[in-house]
Formats: structure tokens, C-alpha cells, sequence
């Protein structure tokens, strides 16, 4: 009895050790690529590149010199620091945070100085003019621009894609390379200015920047040309079809961000074939003056949404 009682104690003994796995305890490495801009006398943008998928980074933390400023989960890679003091220098560093709770070592220190107040500035800049724009690789792109002008000064040149602010430069610079793109996907870019006092300018001219697919993603799937123009009571939309290796009879219609209808072709309409023209009209009866940003992505054979198209701005008609 003795001999079965101590082998039973020995064997639940060792059931959770079988178990155990190592705990992670290895931080992820420290971001890179940081930058910090002065947007405004009360504001700097900082930016860093996201880590790799490899690292399991699961957050970020950004520091004023040893002052947590804010958490950020690990798809964010920029963040707007306010409330900071008039012709003051910061200096701002990034940790990257994993699943364990580890903590990155901090990044490399990005200086920045504030500048001066406007009292009372209410005029904001122009526009950026001559807005250029090509893919450097299949994700990241290269932008330029026309220098605004503005009667206390540009602070910032903000970087927009789909009504967002991606990147922020610096008021001296009239180009940029925004990264963090999808292979084979159609971006619309557009440039605003901004001064001390936060005023933006109107957007500058939009341009379209199409990524190449990645080694392996095969020919690129994004309608091409997409143009979109509104009357009273309709809007009709045209783009060149993708070349799927078969006609595409599917489009997905995307309005203000989200999805709004599917756009089929074959009953009644001649399904386009690959390079082909394709236009469609739509009813619409919202009132005159909505604004929508539009645009269209192809079924593709294996039954997956392709890439989206670059995306337009219209305003309704009466």
C-alpha cells in the first residue's frame, strides 16, 4: 500500500511540469526610424516604423523625455503630442511593449522645438500646388509638392490618404516617403499646409500612386482609371477592368469608407473583359451638396475582394 501511494503522490507531481512551457521574458528591440515635427506652437507629431510581425509587438508607449505621454496599440505608428509649450524643446523617445508585458528598450531620441504663438491667427495657409507622386517599391511612395504660403508662416505639411492623416513633414520640405503601403493597392494622396496656430489649408491637388504587387502577388488586381462624376439625381462612375485572367463580373461600391452596394454585370449588361471600359450609372436621392468619396474593388476568380481603385471626391447635384 505504501509503494502505490508514493507512485500515485510522484505522478501528480509531475503532470504539471509536463505541462510548463518557458515564460517569455525577451523584450521586443527598441522602434526605429523615429521622428518628431512641430505642427503647431502647442503641438509635435511624432512617427516611427512599425515593428516587424516577427517581434510581437503588441503596443506602443512614447516618452517626453521620462513622462509616459501615450499608449498606442501596435497598429498605430504616429501620434499628435498637445498641450506643449510655445518655443520650447522636447525630446521624445518610443518603447515597443509584446503580449508578455515586455518592454522594449527606448528608440533613439527625436529633438523638436516648438515655435512661437500666433495671437489671434484665423487666416489659414493656401494649398500646396503641383502635388507629384510614385511608387517607391510595392509599400511605401514618394510624394512632392508646391510650397504654400501662409502670412505667420507654414508650420507642417500633412499627408492625406482616404480623408485621414497618415504623415506629417516639416515646413521646409516639399517631399516625402510615406511608407507602411500595401503591395498592389491604388492610394489617393493629398497635401494640406498647416501654421502655428493649427489653420489648414484647403487640400492640395490629389494624386494616385499605385504600388506594384510583391514578389509572388501576382499581376495587380485594383480597377484602374476610376473616375467618378455626379448630375442632378445620378452619379455615374467608369474604370478600366483589372486584368484577373478572366472577365469580372463583380465590383464592391465603397461610399465615405464603407460599403454600400455590389455592382453586377451580366444580366442585362455585357460583363467588361479584362482592360476593358466599364461604366455604370447610379440613382441617387440624397440632397444637393453631399459630399462622397468613392471607390469601387473586383471580384477576383478565387472568390476574394481584389484591390481598391484610387478614390474620388464628388459633390451631389440637385
Amino acid at each position: 500500500m505504501r509503494r502505490t501511494a508514493l507512485a500515485a503522490t510522484a505522478l501528480i507531481s509531475l503532470i504539471p511540469l509536463a505541462g510548463c512551457t518557458p515564460a517569455d521574458t525577451q523584450a521586443p528591440p527598441p522602434p526605429a526610424g523615429l521622428t518628431a515635427q512641430a505642427g503647431s506652437a502647442g503641438s509635435v507629431h511624432v512617427m516611427w516604423r512599425a515593428a516587424a510581425a516577427a517581434d510581437g509587438v503588441t503596443g506602443y508607449q512614447v516618452f517626453q523625455a521620462d513622462r509616459l505621454m501615450r499608449e498606442l496599440p501596435a497598429e498605430k505608428t504616429m501620434v499628435d503630442v498637445t498641450d506643449l509649450t510655445p518655443r520650447t524643446a522636447y525630446s521624445f523617445t518610443v518603447r515597443a511593449k509584446d503580449a508578455a508585458g515586455n518592454l522594449s528598450g527606448p528608440s533613439a531620441a527625436a529633438e523638436v522645438t516648438t515655435p512661437a504663438a500666433k495671437v489671434d491667427d484665423r487666416q489659414a495657409p493656401t494649398a500646396p500646388t503641383a502635388t507629384t507622386g510614385r511608387p517607391e517599391g510595392p509599400r511605401a511612395a514618394r510624394l512632392t509638392w508646391g510650397a504654400a504660403t501662409d502670412d505667420t508662416g507654414v508650420t507642417a505639411y500633412d499627408v492625406y490618404q482616404g480623408g485621414v492623416r497618415i504623415h506629417t513633414a516639416g515646413p521646409g520640405e516639399s517631399a516625402t516617403t510615406v511608407t507602411g503601403l500595401r503591395p498592389d493597392t491604388v492610394y489617393t494622396f493629398t497635401v494640406r499646409a498647416r501654421d502655428g496656430a493649427d489653420n489648414s489649408s484647403p487640400d492640395g491637388p490629389a494624386v494616385d500612386v499605385t504600388t506594384p504587387p510583391a514578389d509572388g502577388d501576382g499581376p495587380g488586381t485594383a480597377p484602374a482609371e476610376f473616375a467618378a462624376a455626379a448630375a442632378p439625381g445620378e452619379v455615374t462612375l467608369s474604370w478600366t477592368a483589372p486584368d484577373t485572367g478572366r472577365p469580372t463580373a463583380e465590383y464592391q461600391l465603397y461610399v465615405n469608407e464603407r460599403p454600400t452596394t455590389v455592382i453586377q454585370f451580366g444580366a442585362g449588361a455585357a460583363v467588361p473583359p479584362p482592360g476593358g471600359r466599364v461604366e455604370h450609372r447610379l440613382t441617387v436621392t440624397e440632397p444637393a451638396g453631399t459630399v462622397w468619396a468613392v471607390k469601387v474593388r473586383a471580384r477576383l476568380p478565387d472568390g476574394n475582394w481584389g484591390a481598391f481603385s484610387a478614390e474620388r471626391r464628388i459633390t451631389l447635384g440637385g
